[in-house]
């Protein structure tokens, strides 16, 4: 009996074993694939549905302006009396519409899964002109929209410690 019980016991370690094989996907890799089965369903839901091999930059702008409805940032409007404001004392009737920086990273995800699942690069419809010149467009639009001018960061050269602390203090009068 106790020979039967440790043939059962090591068919178990083995299948344990066998679980932690296959690592669990990354927090980015488990969004990216849910980001494409996400544009995949939408393309389905086309009338007519699109097929993947048909798809372009203009299904891709279609889907960012569809994601705009279940927006979380409020992006005030020319007309508004806060436009231009970055802290806005009161509501408002602006609407709510998807983040730039999330739009940029999921366009870097469905650009870097188009590819994975089998498209060219040179055939990346996330990766036209065309995407990169509305994002600029949405990156501008909502920093106007809240009185934050968008400037490119240049990058810094790297410098040792500063040899001064005091430069690394700040003061408040």
């Amino acid at each position: 009996m106790s020979s039967e019980r440790g043939k059962n016991i090591a068919e178990g370690s083995s299948l344990i074993a066998d679980h932690h094989q296959t690592p669990t996907p990354s927090r980015y890799e488990s969004q990216k694939r849910r980001d494409w089965n996400t544009f995949g369903q939408y393309l389905k839901n086309q009338r007519p549905p699109v097929p993947l091999s048909q798809c372009n930059s203009n299904h891709v702008l279609d889907f960012l302006r569809y994601l705009d409805q279940f927006g979380k940032t409020k992006v005030h409007l020319q007309g508004c009396m806060f436009y231009g404001q970055p802290e806005p004392p009161a509501p408002c009737i602006c609407p709510l519409r998807q983040a730039w920086g999330s739009l940029d990273a999921l366009i870097g995800r469905l650009r870097a899964a188009y590819e994975e699942n089998g498209g060219s690069p040179e055939s990346n419809p996330f990766a036209t002109g065309a995407i990169r010149v509305y994002l600029r467009e949405v990156r501008e639009s909502q920093a106007k929209a809240r009185g934050i001018p968008y400037k490119k960061q240049k990058k810094k050269p790297k410098q040792d410690k500063p040899s001064d602390e005091s430069s690394s203090t700040l003061f408040f009068s």
